[in-house]
């Protein structure tokens, strides 16, 4: 082969990785922005605070879709994406739940439940993750619906105890059920044999 010219089997230089710099990336850093000022407005008195914390939380849920998509479709994963993002949802939901228990709008123990869940399978993935990635599930992405919408009628004023049950339950559940199969798919992953 003639000096300098490209070698075909090397194949042809695939695109540039993106720039950390990104619309989704900074979607996630808002998300991550707005969770003081979101605790903050639910500490305040009155049923217009609460309005109002319930308009930045609805806010910051969206921008967690959004900024997901927006990754996909331009081809905007990054590694501080991957890290980034979990770390968003965890602080806002995380947020929420402990700030509602510390107001005494909701128990404890459900807090206790859902943090150690996504706390205990976070950890998870990254101690598999030399095995291979534990990818989102159809559940997951169900839990993290049901856990939003609970979430969100807690922070709105108003007579609207049973339904918040109904929601905290069902978020509840499928947070344990997706957690359970996590431990199992992770489980596997780490059985002498399996492929990476």
């Amino acid at each position: 082969m003639i000096a300098g010219t490209p070698d075909p089997a090397a194949g042809a230089p695939g695109p540039p990785p993106p720039s950390v710099y990104n619309i989704a990336n900074a979607l996630t850093l808002i998300r991550i922005a707005l969770v003081p000022l979101f605790v903050w407005l639910l500490f305040l008195d009155g049923a217009l605070m609460r309005l109002a914390a319930f308009a930045v939380f609805a806010v910051a849920s969206v921008t967690d879709k959004i900024d997901g998509d927006l990754a996909r479709a331009r081809n905007l994963v990054t590694d501080f994406g991957k890290i980034a993002d979990p770390i968003a949802d965890k602080a806002l939901t995380g947020a929420a739940l402990i700030s509602l228990s510390a107001l005494g709008e909701l128990w404890w123990w459900v807090t206790a439940v859902i943090l150690v869940r996504e706390i205990g399978i976070t950890v998870l993935r990254f101690v598999v993750i030399r095995r291979g990635v534990i990818p989102a599930s159809k559940g997951g992405k169900l839990k993290t619906m049901l856990q939003v919408i609970a979430i969100g009628l807690y922070i709105l004023p108003g007579p609207l105890d049973p339904l918040r049950w109904l929601a905290m339950g069902a978020a509840l559940a499928v947070t344990v059920v997706t957690g359970a199969d996590y431990v199992v798919r992770a489980w596997r992953l780490r059985r002498p044999g399996t492929p990476a």
